[in-house]
């Protein structure tokens, strides 16, 4: 086993218990106690867990967004699949707004060699697109909340209704056909003013998301022109989102 797989299964357990201790790590992962320590030394370095005398607990609660640190470190094989998707969908040219999120900095790190207008509602997305030479940059108030940089509040909803894009990227927290959800309020809110100065709407989704609903209603399926997802995903949920009003694109 690896260390990156280590950390992993090591993520995984501590986030289904809530909490293990070092001997439980060391048998789940068939290494010394010693190695076990060092390994919880870094992974909560990386903002992964919080370390405690005798073990860790998960810094994800129920109905409570997982910490951007370890959202980088998902599925990154499946977010650069849709970024790459996503970004064939633009064409030279087009005013982007682009959400927050993980899957949203893969597809902003692609636009970098684009001629676009761009309006990035995440610090880590605004970094990524800086010095771009033939990308116009748009940067909105708002106020970055810890971690996650998004930039939420009313000068990020005042700077979107004052615009008019022809493509929104928007991330997800949770998706059914019931509509789009978020953990937070305040990104609730930009979600929505994200939608309403779009003239089209694509929404990027690793599968897992279609079995959760968050906290925070955005909007319903029919409101969003285009989902992109996995090829892994269930027939039974993009079913039920095409059923719902949406194009469902899967690669």
């Amino acid at each position: 086993m690896t260390i990156g797989e280590r950390h992993r299964r090591i993520l995984d357990a501590v986030q289904q218990a809530g909490q293990l201790g070092v001997t439980q790590l060391a048998e789940l992962t068939g290494t010394s106690e010693m190695t076990v320590r060092r390994d919880l030394e870094q992974l909560a370095d990386q903002g992964m867990l919080e370390r405690y005398r005798g073990g860790a607990r998960s810094l994800t609660l129920r109905g409570e967004e997982p910490p951007f640190a370890l959202r980088t470190r998902e599925g990154q094989d499946a977010k650069r699949r849709i970024a790459e998707a996503v970004a064939d969908l633009i064409t030279d040219g087009e005013a982007v707004v682009l959400d927050s999120g993980t899957t949203c900095l893969e597809v902003a790190r692609l636009l970098t060699t684009r001629r676009l207008t761009v309006m990035p509602l995440s610090m880590h997305a605004a970094n990524a697109l800086t010095g771009a030479p033939q990308l116009r940059l748009l940067l909105p108030g708002g106020e970055p909340r810890p971690g996650e940089l998004a930039l939420t509040g009313p000068l990020a909803e005042a700077s979107l209704a004052a615009l008019r894009f022809d493509t929104a990227i928007l991330g997800c927290c949770g998706l059914t056909a019931a509509g789009l959800t978020a953990y937070d309020l305040a990104d609730a809110a930009i979600k929505r003013a994200i939608i309403a100065a779009a003239r089209r709407v694509i929404v990027v989704a690793d599968p897992a998301k279609f079995s959760r609903t968050a906290l925070a209603f955005v909007a319903p399926v029919s409101a969003l022109s285009m989902v992109v997802t996995t090829d892994d995903a269930a027939d039974e949920d993009t079913a039920a989102l095409t059923a719902a009003g949406t194009v469902v694109h899967t690669v």
